[in-house]
């Protein structure tokens, strides 16, 4: 959307130039669709970005900002005249991105991650498990609380700074929550690193699977909960092993060492002990080897 006198391509194309060398999602969508329109690149210059706000440059001879509504203000850049647009982006779960020229601003950029429908499927698994999920994000409120309605997310935690993402898990565990965070970019690694359980997603930045404690090799929030539940499984089946050896020894020892010919029963045979131990190491593997055949509940 712009604003009147200012073309479509125009907005379209200075965005693109300013976001041309960015990793961001959204600012590789912004580049993907001036590309798609044949729209032509300009050369950038003195490019600054605002961690949780925007960036800035020199497209041409032009100043370039991009970023929400909080930069626009922290820049005295006046944007009333786009918010009801605005707004309606942001309940339709889009991300609206401001544009100004020369210190004026010229249109918004509406830029969605498009939601999975396993992301849904996921958290409606996490609630069956008796799990609440939240979701930090440095998206507007609006935007946020629209996506969260989608896939039903219990609580969402909106326009929070990247470097505020970790403060927000150590606020959850203070209230007596144990935290698993996921995430894959480079401002979740904090978090990541904060959180009780660190999930990375397998296509995240390095930094962000360097600082998480599991790995997910699929970019599939359905393994989210798989994973849950295998630790689960895994955890049951230690459990299972240390019991049946613990009781298997305290049993089996003792009548090795002489206890029944102490109380005039027979002696063991070296032999027969020996089969017995390496029975009580091949029930303990073969219990773990269950674990080959789980599969996760849906």
């Amino acid at each position: 959307m712009t604003v009147p006198g200012v073309e479509r391509s125009e907005v379209l194309g200075l965005a693109a130039s300013a976001e041309k060398n960015s990793e961001h999602p959204l600012g590789t969508a912004i580049v993907r669709a001036a590309q798609e329109e044949n729209i032509a690149l300009q050369p950038l210059e003195n490019f600054a970005s605002v961690p949780g706000r925007g960036i800035e440059g020199m497209v041409g001879l032009t100043h370039v900002l991009l970023g929400n509504a909080a930069f626009m203000a922290e820049r005295s850049v006046d944007v009333a005249a786009l918010g009801a647009d605005v707004d309606r982006f942001a309940e339709d779960g889009k991300t609206p991105m401001f544009i100004a020229r020369d210190g004026t601003a010229i249109g918004v950029i509406a830029v969605a991650d498009v939601v999975k429908e396993s992301s849904a499927r996921a958290i409606k698994t996490l609630h069956d498990m008796g799990i609440e999920v939240a979701m930090i994000t440095g998206d507007n409120r609006r935007t946020a609380e629209a996506i969260g309605r989608q896939v039903g997310i219990d609580r969402v935690l909106a326009e929070v700074l990247p470097q505020d993402k970790a403060l927000e898990v150590k606020k959850l565990q203070a209230a007596g929550r144990r935290v698993a965070m996921v995430g894959d970019g480079i401002n979740d690694a904090p978090a990541l690193a904060q959180a009780d359980v660190g999930i990375a997603i397998g296509n995240g930045t390095d930094v962000a699977i360097e600082s998480a404690d599991i790995v997910l090799m699929k970019s599939d929030l359905m393994d989210v909960p798989t994973a849950i539940q295998l630790s689960k499984a895994t955890i049951r089946n230690i459990r299972q092993n240390l019991f049946w050896a613990f009781g298997y020894n305290t049993l089996g020892i003792p009548i090795a060492a002489g206890l029944l010919y102490a109380f005039g029963g027979p002696k063991l045979n070296p032999m027969i002990g020996a089969a017995a131990m390496s029975l009580s190491s091949v029930s303990v593997l073969t219990n773990a080897l269950r674990l080959r055949g789980f599969k996760p509940r849906k």
